[in-house]
């Protein structure tokens, strides 16, 4: 996974409904947190969508390669992304 040290948005930011690509990985991430998230298809070049969050916003769903994936506030924190247009 690249380590992005430069300005990007943390996945835990973008709203239901955004599509996204992932970038990266906070570079103050755990490599055991990474390697879990890359485990699970969040790796970089991965299109990701937000489908829905919970009451209070923790935890999300995602649907990362045609399935759905439940992260917490601080596990999606680690993903690097930016907004796909249209």
């Amino acid at each position: 996974m690249i380590r992005v040290t430069s300005m990007a948005t943390p996945l835990a930011g973008f709203p239901p409904g955004s599509v996204v690509l992932v970038t990266g990985t906070a570079a103050d991430a755990p490599a055991a947190v990474v390697r879990r998230l890359e485990d699970l298809g969040f790796t970089a070049g991965s299109q990701v969508e937000v489908v829905r969050r919970a009451p209070l916003r923790d935890p999300t769903i995602y649907r990362v390669r045609d399935y759905d994936v439940c992260l917490r506030r601080d596990q999606a924190a680690y993903l690097l992304a930016r907004e796909l247009d249209g």
